[in-house]
């Protein structure tokens, strides 16, 4: 952030699992007549903090004490996909596999059901030092129902320094090269990839074809 925009401003600011306790802060700096900004990467209202917001208002019934408004980013998936190419032309979904608050179990049978209707899948949180297990199980679940080439992006630090981008398939994922700060898409039946550039098909050629 500019630090520009910073000048004469209070800034709080806190790292990972003290999401509430943020939100919560500037809930009450608002209750003091105060505008406030609650800033976080990507785009407030996917996986970000907007939720969060609304939902500490709602327990506190302060939604009609306090406004809010949303302002759009540029979430991860987006920033990962025009990096790839047009991964994200036809239908697809997201998912997190961040177990923190989502049972494994439930995160395991929506990444089936999407693998089942050959959604792209976007993988949010894939892994962390702890959490180094699930990317690997959600990959195994997506081959049960895609060839050992559908195509696979993996994007590090989308739009940030030392960003990465790597395309290869979903029988060649190298685990070690993805971590927290990973967005991965792996491609549907009709997905494919030439050079730098993973395409999923919107079916206009199919339908129309080429003049």
């Amino acid at each position: 952030m500019d630090p520009e925009l910073l000048e004469g401003k209070e800034t709080i600011s806190n790292g990972m699992k003290a999401e509430i306790k943020r939100c919560s802060m500037a809930v009450q700096k608002a209750l003091e007549g105060k505008n406030v900004a609650v800033v976080c990467s990507g785009d407030a209202g996917i996986y970000g903090m907007a939720g969060l917001v609304f939902d500490i208002l709602k327990e506190r019934k302060l939604l009609e004490d306090v406004k809010v408004k949303v302002i759009p980013g540029i979430p991860a998936l987006a920033a990962a996909a025009s990096l790839l190419g047009a991964p994200l032309m036809h239908d697809f979904a997201v998912i997190s596999l961040s177990d923190l608050m989502t049972p494994w179990e439930d995160i395991k049978a929506r990444v089936e059901a999407a693998s089942k209707a050959d959604f792209v899948i976007v993988l949010y949180n894939p892994k962390s030092k702890k959490r180094n297990w699930q990317l690997k199980e959600a990959l195994n679940i997506i081959r049960n129902y895609r060839t050992g080439e559908t195509p696979v992006g993996i994007v590090r630090n989308a739009a940030r320094k030392d960003e990465s981008v790597c395309i290869t398939t979903i029988s060649e994922v190298n685990l070690s090269e993805v971590d927290m700060m990973s967005i991965i898409i792996a491609g549907n039946s009709k997905t494919w990839a030439y050079q730098n550039n993973m395409v999923t098909p919107r079916g206009y050629v199919e339908k129309y074809g080429v003049d």
